[in-house]
């Protein structure tokens, strides 16, 4: 089995918005054969992204299949949302950089995910590093923590 290859982090900021570059990855990987297993487009930060941007999910991927450069796709991004605010994208950077569990439902969810990661590095879970937020799991489990 080959090297895994991971979308960068939800923190890098592309166009001055986490996650982006991220979502862009993933339609790219996921196009190249290299991510079978990530769904894309219709959950979590993807969907609440393209909710931000008020863009379809099909309209972003045909866009980025295209072909260009991130500075591209930014420019076409920005150019179908004219209308979002800086505040706006500052509240978006917030809520990736610092969102965590908030209710049981989603603190069993996360624990899953660190039970998932431990058992990948067949280590226990409590010898991973300490996290409390989405993004900080996704670093964790990509291997950046």
């Amino acid at each position: 089995m080959g090297e895994v290859i991971y979308p960068r982090s939800p923190k890098a900021l592309l166009g001055g918005i986490a996650h982006l570059g991220r979502l862009i990855d993933k339609i790219r990987l996921r196009h190249a054969g290299h991510i079978q297993d990530y769904n894309y487009l219709t959950v979590g930060f993807d969907k609440y992204l393209l909710d931000l941007l008020t863009l379809k999910g099909e309209d972003l991927e045909r866009r980025v299949l295209q072909g260009g450069a991130d500075d591209d796709i930014v420019q076409w991004v920005k150019s179908r949302v004219p209308d979002l605010s800086d505040e706006a994208i500052q509240q978006w950077n917030h809520r990736i950089f610092t969102s965590g569990p908030q209710d049981d439902a989603t603190r069993r969810r996360f624990q899953g995910r660190l039970n998932d990661v431990a058992t990948k590095r067949g280590i226990a879970v409590e010898a991973l590093p300490a996290v409390a937020t989405w993004a900080d799991v996704i670093e964790l489990d990509e291997g950046r923590l």
